[in-house]
């Protein structure tokens, strides 16, 4: 992958296979056919996976569009089957695939009908598409046992609840009577795939010309001999091979691994395909992968990658080595380094060159007098999978002082093979002194408690600056609980903006997300750090559900941590000691 786009596609070694096992989806699913699973942002910015609610005894979908009478006739039906059958075990959604509806649009419309149903934003329509969804207002009720379509057509027709007597007979495990009636025709309420009628178009996207640049300008750095791609793309028969998992976890938003609500702020780190990018990708495997004619790009390409990104750093700082077991757990290991360098100098980036990835998950560095100079500004970045490296706005800089020591945080996990870790940390020097030193200051709440079997558990910490002050970037942080992460800012007139919203927060990609346009905060403005976490059996990543789950640096614990990277607007305001101390709210 190229430094821009960092780690597309890269955690595609997680996903196991298309979910339905097949090479193409299942186009205008009939009853009995397998709904494949996706992930989609509903229109409050929450998150929402299909086969996240694997507890439920079933699931009714919705296809909604603004403006349709259909679907606001059939709110009241709606609700009370909702109300009626929630406590039984079904889940009641609403999909929104309509290219005219924006998301302000939709919630507009929600609040104006009193829609109090997740409207889920199919911004890019592939979901749809697979849905073989055709008017506004038609239902999908799916089985959760093997996720099949028990029924699809209107909530009812003729005065008989056909979706009400679909459930009853999932309940009670018999045949569906009536599975399919088709949706009857009303204003507005007409869905257009424009890519439908194109699909024979498809079959005809260019391997050569179309998706080999598009997988080598935003996969391969990684997927690559010597990557940290668990497989590598080194020619179309890999590619054709992979293709099902690919299409996979782009529907359900595992990959690209950029977990941010694209509704708040702009990233230049933004790791993210375009919408034509997903679509045609997509589209190209749906229909079979075709290889088509020419050359072989990803076979035949000749492209070299140095061991440093930005060149040979000014200063190699070697992190002691340490040596893994096979098995076990590791305590967190906090090793110091010396500082070689008889001089001060400023920093303008940093990179990390880690050992052993197989077992490496995490670095954190910091510099100082002592172990804690972090509190004071004296972070140095870190690394983890995926990251490249930290570089500091153009004026700006970190101050290294000559008789500053270097101390790193090592997160290791065993992976059944003992082995040594020795890793290196890359300073790269400015020629002057920089206008202004760039800051870090950390949100952290060390008393969070997290109940058993909580879905979603919410504390957060909040942080006063008392100066004007200008952000950089946002690193939020958690462990294997985390499920979505929030950065507001109070201003002092009380206006409210949310600097950064990750609603699909995941513990394997600690991303630092760099902001486009630096914000600048006024002197009393409040930066509030929420993390929401998922301590519930739903979630296959977590330890244990059982327990309730306090602070603590092993992943079988939590965190609340947020790093919040900025300069003062006067330098001069840095010797000036803050009042305000930090305040934590549930």
């Amino acid at each position: 992958m190229s430094m821009k786009h960092g780690s597309k596609l890269l955690g595609i070694a997680t996903a196991l296979a298309l979910s339905s096992g097949a090479t193409t989806p299942a186009w205008a699913l009939k009853p009995g056919d397998r709904v494949d699973n996706f992930r989609l942002l509903d229109h409050n910015g929450a998150s929402r996976e299909l086969y996240y609610l694997s507890d439920m005894k079933a699931v009714v979908l919705m296809a909604q569009g603004n403006g349709c009478e259909a679907v606001r006739k059939s709110l009241p039906e709606l609700q009370a089957l909702r109300d009626k059958y929630h406590a039984r075990g079904v889940e009641l959604l609403m999909i929104n695939s309509n290219l005219s509806d924006s998301r302000a649009a939709i919630g507009k419309e929600a609040k104006a009908q009193g829609i109090d149903v997740p409207i889920l934003l199919d911004e890019t329509q592939i979901i749809g598409e697979s849905l073989g969804m055709q008017r506004n207002g038609e239902l999908l009720v799916i089985d959760t046992r093997g996720w099949k379509v028990a029924y699809r057509g209107p909530l009812s027709a003729g005065g008989t609840p056909h979706a009400a007597n679909a459930l009853e007979s999932i309940f009670e495990a018999r045949p569906v009577k009536t599975a399919q009636v088709d949706p009857p025709k009303a204003k507005g309420c007409d869905l257009k795939f424009p890519e439908l009628a194109r699909r024979a178009a498809h079959a005809k996207i260019s391997y050569e010309k179309t998706i080999a640049p598009l997988l080598i300008d935003n996969c391969v750095t990684c997927h690559r001999p010597g990557g940290i791609g668990p497989w590598q793309m080194t020619s179309y028969d890999m590619i054709r091979g992979f293709s099902p998992m690919i299409r996979e976890v782009v529907r359900t938003e595992r990959m690209p691994p950029w977990h941010v609500d694209p509704h708040y702020n702009v990233f230049s780190n933004d790791r993210s395909l375009s919408k034509e990018e997903i679509k045609t990708l997509v589209h190209w495997i749906e229909a079979g992968s075709p290889r088509g004619s020419g050359s072989d790009p990803l076979a035949t390409l000749d492209k070299q990658w140095p061991e440093w990104a930005l060149g040979e750093p000014d200063l190699i700082v070697e992190i002691p080595g340490f040596d893994v077991p096979a098995t076990g757990v590791i305590p967190y290991q906090m090793p110091m380094v010396e500082n070689p360098l008889d001089r001060d100098v400023w920093v303008r980036a940093v990179d990390f060159q880690p050992g052993d990835r197989t077992v490496l998950h995490h670095i954190i560095a910091t510099m100082g007098a002592n172990a804690e100079s972090v509190r004071d500004g004296g972070s140095l970045g870190g690394y983890v999978p995926g990251a490249g490296p930290m570089v500091l706005p153009d004026n700006t800089g970190v101050l290294v002082k000559q008789d500053a020591k270097f101390f790193f945080q090592m997160h290791y996990t065993v992976s059944g093979k003992a082995t040594r870790d020795v890793s290196r940390m890359g300073l790269y020097f400015r020629k002057d002194a920089p206008q202004y030193q760039l800051r870090s200051a950390v949100l952290l709440n060390p008393k969070l408690k997290i109940p058993a079997h909580a879905k979603a558990h919410t504390e957060s910490m909040t942080k006063t600056f008392e100066h004007d002050v200008v952000v950089y970037n946002l690193l939020p942080h958690a462990h294997f609980r985390g499920k979505a992460s929030k950065f507001v800012a109070t201003y002092p007139d009380g206006r409210e903006e949310v600097l950064l919203s990750v609603p699909n927060y995941d513990f394997n990609w600690q991303t630092t997300y760099e902001l486009k346009t630096p914000k600048l905060l006024p002197a009393g403005t409040k930066v509030t750090h929420s993390t929401t976490w998922d301590n519930s059996a739903q979630n296959k990543a977590n330890p244990d559900p059982n327990r309730e789950v306090p602070w603590g640096q092993q992943t079988w614990d939590e965190m609340l941590y947020g790093v919040v990277r900025f300069r003062y607007v006067n330098e001069s305001d840095a010797s000036v000691p803050p009042k305000a101390k930090l305040s934590q709210a549930q």
